[in-house]
């Protein structure tokens, strides 16, 4: 009985194929062709990603340090977590020190002024007593021409005359190193002002602090850690570690979308640079992300992200319709119920479809997922798929 029941679907099968110049298949012919799902080429905007992640971290971080060394710090005026403005007093240190090398100073100075004024005394002194020998000097020569003056005696006028020009140059330089000595310890005192004025250990830009090693009582030094660390402007972005096939597809101003673990929120951002060298040991490259929504995000938080770089319509067809071979890449066509094998070159692939560079025009029908289980010339029953 079994034998007779399945006659006739043999029969159905032996029966010949309608041509291609048929106008259209009988339901009973369609019936007896193996149901294919089928799709139809149109244009889609498609999007080129790269996927990277990494940690956020600042875009400038400045370290601040003691400007002058061996004072004990007295105060902390900022703590972690504060926003700072440029030249905002952080710290200040012990001035006691400093204030007795003042006093010190300015006796020196006081000191040195006063023998200015007795070098410069002592200067009109020799001056006159050197221009009273000259004068003796041209005298005795006078006379000794006369012959009323010995030669013994003029000898004696010209050597006093000698000596006195001789205490004038000493005069001059002992002048001259007396006011080198106030210029000096004016120096000195200015010095002096300038450490006194960096005892406030102050901001050199604005920004967020995110670190603070002083302690109250310690001993101010710039060897070791800084005082504070901060972050400039609180400019943060994401540091994404890139594979070095896909960094010479990134370019500064792509954009980017960014999401932090266990959120759902999408941040948004713009790639600022990327870096040129690629890490021997890892083989990645790294770029730099800023983010438009810093307020939102922390100094230390891993993020994922996609960058677009490319976004343009063309034709699509989904993924599952493009077959690969030694030949490259196919798509198997559907016309009249007929399937044809159609070599194409495909372009960007994104999310289950991919682009059809060439090969295929708009509105032409494909197979969507049985491309394996088809031939070329094979007869089909076209099913349209849900992909479309």
């Amino acid at each position: 009985m079994r034998s007779f029941k399945i006659l006739p679907l043999l029969a159905a099968l032996a029966a010949p194929v309608h041509a291609a110049s048929e106008p259209e298949a009988t339901p009973a012919a369609l019936a007896a062709l193996p149901a294919i799902s089928v799709s139809t080429v149109a244009p889609r905007t498609l999007r080129d990603r790269v996927i990277v992640s990494g940690l956020v971290g600042a875009v400038e971080e400045v370290r601040i340090a003691p400007l002058i060394e061996g004072q004990p710090i007295e105060s902390l005026l900022a703590d972690v977590g504060d926003t700072v403005t440029t030249g905002q007093t952080l710290a200040t240190l012990s001035k006691s020190t400093l204030e007795l090398q003042r006093s010190q100073f300015n006796a020196s100075l006081a000191s040195a002024r006063a023998t200015i004024a007795q070098a410069e005394a002592q200067m009109l002194e020799v001056r006159a007593s050197a221009d009273e020998a000259q004068r003796v000097n041209e005298r005795t020569a006078a006379l000794v021409k006369q012959g009323a003056a010995s030669k013994a005696a003029a000898d004696q006028a010209a050597s006093n005359a000698i000596a006195a020009t001789a205490r004038v140059t000493v005069a001059t330089q002992s002048l001259e190193a007396a006011r080198a000595q106030v210029e000096l310890v004016q120096a000195q005192l200015a010095n002096l002002d300038l450490s006194l004025e960096r005892t406030d250990v102050k901001s050199p830009v604005a920004g967020t602090i995110t670190q603070r090693n002083a302690v109250v009582g310690a001993i101010a030094s710039g060897a070791g850690q800084p005082m504070f660390t901060l972050i400039r402007d609180g400019a943060l972005e994401l540091n994404a570690d890139v594979s070095e096939v896909d960094l010479t597809r990134l370019a500064s101003g792509q954009k980017v979308t960014m999401v932090a673990v266990g959120t759902t929120k999408p941040l948004t951002g713009t790639i600022r640079l990327v870096e040129p060298t690629i890490d021997p040991v890892t083989r990645l490259g790294r770029a730099r992300i800023s983010i438009d929504q810093p307020d939102l995000i922390r100094e230390g938080m891993f993020l994922d992200a996609e960058v677009l770089v490319i976004e343009r319509e063309g034709a699509a067809v989904p993924v599952t319709a493009v077959g690969s071979s030694a030949e490259g890449a196919s798509v198997m066509v559907v016309k009249d119920g007929t399937v044809a094998r159609v070599p194409v070159q495909t372009g960007i692939r994104d999310k289950g479809w991919i682009e059809i560079v060439s090969g295929l025009e708009p509105g032409a029908t494909i197979v969507t997922k049985a491309g394996a289980f088809v031939r070329d010339g094979d007869k089909i029953n076209p099913v349209p798929s849900d992909a479309n």
